[in-house]
């Protein structure tokens, strides 16, 4: 038996849920969002508590991952999701520009990224980008492609890693 399916997911002042069919929308001071729930997985509300219920085997599997996807939405409308990451190298910076991020991390030319609708980055200072959203998933992906465009090597440590990324040193080659 699923025993994060059991827990209960808080709803915290401000959170509306609206319950049509399998259809589930969560809407929140940050934003919304829409879950579609699988066949024999049922969300049942009491006051400010959602409970995760399913009815077969088949659909047992599923209903911890529902009951994850419900809370990561329910914290996503309520306080937003964020992923900050650090440039390291000799002059590695970035901007953001409107829905930009612009990048200069020691390619031959600079990297302009677009950021998808519903994420927002901003650059405190020229080495962090800050990446914020509602969807958990989506915050994720960007920071992972931004990251992918100069990941850190053992070396000397240079490149985008994330905040509380560890990057493992290797010693340099001897004579």
């Amino acid at each position: 038996m699923s025993r994060v399916a059991n827990n209960p997911v808080t709803l915290p002042a401000g959170v509306e849920i609206k319950l049509e069919g399998s259809d589930l929308t969560v809407k929140g001071s940050k934003g919304t969002m829409a879950l579609s729930l699988l066949d024999g997985i049922s969300v049942s509300q009491e006051e400010n508590v959602l409970q995760v219920a399913f009815d077969s085997d088949k659909s047992k599997a599923m209903a911890g991952t529902t009951r994850a996807l419900l809370a990561n939405m329910v914290k996503g409308v309520s306080e937003g999701w964020e992923k900050k990451l650090l440039l390291n190298g000799v002059g590695y910076r970035a901007s953001t520009a409107g829905n930009k991020v612009n990048l200069t991390v020691g390619l031959s030319h600079p990297v302009e990224y677009e950021l998808p609708e519903g994420v927002s980055a901003e650059t405190p200072t020229q080495t962090e980008i800050v990446v914020k959203g509602v969807d958990k998933q989506v915050v994720g992906q960007v920071a992972a492609e931004i990251r992918s465009y100069r990941p850190p090597e053992p070396y000397k440590g240079k490149g985008i890693r994330y905040a509380d990324e560890h990057v493992r040193r290797k010693e340099a080659k001897k004579k």
